[in-house]
């Protein structure tokens, strides 16, 4: 499921039959198309959405428009409205839009980044136009538009109208001449444009001294002069009423509202009043908010929508959301006053009333976020969490966390604990946001309001809700029986229809199962999951199961059948991706690695490394950090695998993220060997009980039996325990070491065993990583005819990287040949192509999600291959050679 658009915010107001034209104003806003940003800014009813509105008609710029209100501050909903409206001027953000949907919270600066690029690939000029902008008054809305801004494509304009002057970096766009500017003096009309207004749009026969004084008593206000022409229309002293008007804005707006107010029949007034609760309406939804035991309120049988259409013939501040002339709103300042007129004639209670007739409504058009919003102004608890709650799927699973956390956040602590509901709700949106520290107060608060209630299916369900959240939380912990625990006495309390918990329970069994090394289990229960929460439309257990099938198919040497799990975790999960595709990326980089892809295994661990980032809490980084280590290492970086070890190592231990010790020292044995610290090697292999790292310290003294010895047992247990990736791993170690042994028959049929388990996953590093080893081996076995393209392909790689090997030493043969020994590798071409452009290391990293250090090591390799010292150096030489 997924939150609805409400269209009619994406529509360009049309102009109304004999506006005033005003050229001067869309002349200077047509000559700043060509710089970043527009802003327009006055206080209300100065004709800024008209004045723009004028622009677009004029000029043949395709607009992407959006009407905001204060229910777009969060981040998330901003981005998917801004999302909604490029669509309308052909960008492609489906992607974008699925990602803000979900239920976890989302890189912000990442899916601004993504939104960019795809208004880069839009092939024409088109307009941004950002209405009511003062309502958000957001400073992550600031920061997004800011960021926008300085990394806009030149195809793209925008233009921001509010009443008040925006947090944005405007002394710098000035200076940058980007940036056009209109204030309220711009806007202000001049005394043609105020004539115009009140003798051909409003119908009023004034003398010309009668105009200029009107004009110079308003200052050239436009909602001044409508207020105005509005109440001379009951005045039989044109004159007189003029030479009267006088005082500040704001008392202005009192006196002609309570002047208009009054002069207007009284069913207007009613009608008026009682809809000023709506941001916006339609004709049915006012009825609703009127209707009452059968009948509307209010002395007339008009429709709503025929009232509508006779507000805005009046020219009663009431503004045309789409061309069918179906939704209105009401001009801001004028639905400011009416509501407060409204609330000193109902009181809270009647104004409530009316809110819940709107929930009542827009509840029954589908549209549930507008209900529980209307339900939550109302004061209605008991609503409002029936609404967040949701039909099979509460609203925080489909992207409206932010209102409903913002809404929970506001209850007092008797609401929730009338209703713990709402205290297991707010543990779970806790749980989803990361807050862990927070999650088992709000579930201990649940548990205390439950005390003494009596146990029927709903307390039962919120029973095993509460132990499914604790579930979930240990997950983070890898604590194997609290998991199981707490997941088995979710699956006996929950409701059976309660299926999006149960699943998310299923799922966290499986993971449970899988720690304790069950793998067949652990990938049933996964495979559960993943239907179901694919049937019931939960994205994040959908994400989650598929991550596990893909662990275990990745366990059982399944490497293709892997891939393709974790490459539909990526699909789901949006682009950008939310964090939780962090783990698909790591698994993608192991494999890739796997494939002897280095390149793509680098750009997985990075983007791993980087989405984890995101996350609190979480060991992911540090595995993220581990692997690449690894990647380090295999390409000849001993110094640099060392450091990342030292420092993955030390935050580990800070975190107390003892389940990753035993990896980390894995690859630190590897490092230690590199280094011929056997000691301390085999101190690191023994503490942690990695008998494999055991066999290759022992390989490395050259004692080949008791390595032999450890890897024939380890590879006992593996079977024993069904561990088809530890089985592959000693088989070809053991193969390797009792062919050094001088058991070469033996070496040889183990091997082919090996070849036979690894063939249909496409294994090359877990052999050639071995060495001149296997490389000695693999020609034994060609020799003994064993006839294998698969063989043969591992031996030339083998051989390859050995010659690799021994050629990095050796010095270029000729520093003034034009061709280069060893080429760039295609990630250091696109590195070389960025630098060429302009771009810092800094910038650099940012745009391919590369650590700092990362791009530096990369420009080191480059600067070598190229005998050169300095970047422009590189790029001279680059050029020279045609790379360019």
């Amino acid at each position: 499921m997924s939150t609805s658009i409400i269209s009619t915010k994406l529509y360009v107001p049309s102009l109304r039959p004999n506006i005033v034209l005003r050229p001067r104003l869309v002349e200077r806003l047509n000559e700043g198309l060509h710089r970043k940003l527009t802003l327009i800014t006055a206080s209300a009813g100065f004709g800024k959405t008209t004045l723009v509105s004028e622009l677009l008609s004029a000029c043949s710029t395709p607009a992407a428009w959006l009407s905001l209100d204060e229910k777009d501050k969060p981040p998330a909903r901003f981005l998917t409205y801004v999302c909604a409206a490029l669509q309308t001027v052909g960008a492609n953000t489906d992607g974008i839009l699925a990602s803000l949907q979900a239920s976890q919270p989302l890189p912000i600066e990442s899916i601004v980044t993504v939104l960019l690029n795809e208004a880069a690939v839009i092939p024409h000029q088109f307009v941004l136009v950002l209405d009511d902008y003062h309502t958000i008054a957001s400073k992550p809305v600031d920061d997004i538009i800011a960021f926008m801004l300085e990394h806009s494509p030149p195809q793209l304009h925008m233009i921001v109208a509010s009443r008040e002057n925006p947090q944005l970096p405007l002394g710098r766009l000035r200076a940058r001449n980007q940036l056009t500017e209109l204030r309220a003096g711009d806007l202000r009309f001049t005394y043609p444009e105020a004539e115009a207004f009140l003798s051909h749009t409003m119908g009023i026969n004034l003398s010309t001294e009668e105009i200029a004084m009107l004009e110079v008593r308003t200052e050239g206000w436009i909602a001044g002069l409508q207020l105005a022409a509005l109440s001379l229309q009951g005045h039989q002293d044109g004159a007189g009423f003029i030479r009267s008007f006088t005082g500040s804005h704001h008392l202005i707006v009192d006196y002609l509202v309570e002047e208009v107010l009054q002069r207007q029949p009284a069913s207007i007034q009613h009608f008026l009043l009682r809809t000023s609760m709506l941001d916006r309406m339609c004709g049915a939804l006012c009825d609703a908010v009127l209707r009452k035991d059968g009948g509307i309120e209010g002395d007339t049988a008009d429709s709503g929508q025929e009232r509508l259409e006779y507000l805005e013939h009046a020219n009663l501040f009431i503004i045309p959301l789409d061309d069918e002339r179906r939704w209105y709103r009401y001009h801001h300042l004028f639905a400011d006053l009416l509501r407060n007129r409204l609330l000193r004639s109902l009181g809270e209670k009647g104004v409530a009333e009316l809110h819940i007739r709107a929930s009542e409504w827009y509840e029954g058009s589908g549209l549930e976020m507008e209900a529980f919003h209307h339900a939550a102004a109302a004061g209605d608890v008991e609503r409002a969490a029936r609404l967040a709650e949701g039909e099979g799927m509460p609203l925080l699973f489909r992207g409206e966390m932010v209102p409903v956390m913002n809404w929970l956040h506001a209850l007092p602590k008797k609401e929730l604990d009338a209703r713990p509901s709402l205290w297991v709700m707010y543990a779970s949106g806790m749980l989803m946001t990361g807050q862990t520290a927070e999650v088992e107060r709000k579930l201990l608060a649940a548990e205390q309001a439950l005390e003494g209630k009596h146990l029927d299916d709903k307390s039962r369900d919120l029973i095993g809700h509460i132990a499914a959240i604790r579930a979930a939380q240990a997950v983070s912990q890898h604590q194997a029986e609290t998991i199981m625990s707490e997941s088995r006495r979710a699956l006996q309390y929950l409701h059976p229809n309660n299926l999006p918990v149960r699943t998310a329970t299923t799922w966290a069994q499986g993971y449970a199962y899988q720690l304790q090394g069950d793998r067949i289990a652990a990938g049933r229960a996964y495979a559960e999951a993943l239907s179901s929460s694919r049937r019931i439309g939960h994205a994040l257990i959908a994400i989650m199961a598929a991550l596990g099938v893909g662990s275990i198919q990745e366990s059982d040497n399944q490497l293709h059948e892997a891939a393709e799990s974790y490459r539909s975790v990526l699909k789901m999960a949006g682009n950008p991706p939310f964090p939780a595709a962090s783990e698909a990326h790591l698994g993608l980089a192991r494999i890739f690695y796997e494939w002897n892809d280095m390149d793509a295994a680098e750009r997985h661990g990075q983007l791993s490394t980087q989405l984890a980032k995101q996350l609190e809490n979480t060991d992911r980084v540090t595995a993220g950090e581990v692997f690449l280590a690894r990647l380090q290492l295999t390409r000849g970086d001993v110094k640099g695998a060392a450091e990342m070890l030292a420092k993955a190592d030390f935050f580990a231990g800070r975190q107390h993220f003892v389940h990753l010790q035993p990896q980390i020292a894995a690859v630190h044995v590897l490092v230690l060997l590199q280094q011929d610290n056997l000691p301390e090697a085999s101190r690191l292999a023994i503490k942690y009980e990695l008998p494999i790292c055991e066999a290759r310290v022992h390989l490395a003294r050259g004692d080949t039996a008791k390595a032999a010895a450890i890897l024939e047992a380890s590879r006992q247990q593996a079977d024993a325990k069904g561990l088809k990736d530890e089985r592959l791993k000693t088989t070809v170690l053991l193969a390797a070491a009792l062919y050094a042994h001088g058991q070469t028959f033996k070496a040889v049929n183990l091997l082919q065993d090996a070849l036979t388990i690894a063939e249909p996953g496409g294994f090359i590093r877990i052999f050639i990583d071995e060495g001149s080893r296997m490389e000695k081996l693999l020609r034994e076995a060609a020799a003994q005819d064993m006839k294998s393209d698969y063989r043969a392909k591992l031996l030339a790689l083998c051989e390859a990287e050995g010659l690799e090997s021994k050629g990095k030493s050796e010095p270029h043969p000729d520093q003034n040949d034009k061709a280069l020994i060893e080429p760039l590798s295609e990630r250091e071409l696109e590195i070389l192509r960025l630098i060429a452009q302009g771009f810092s290391n800094h910038e650099i990293g940012e745009r391919l999600f590369l650590a700092l250090s990362t791009v530096k090591g990369y420009n080191r390799n480059m600067f070598d291959k190229l005998q050169v010292k300095r970047r422009t150096e590189a790029v001279a030489r680059a050029r020279s050679l045609g790379l360019l």
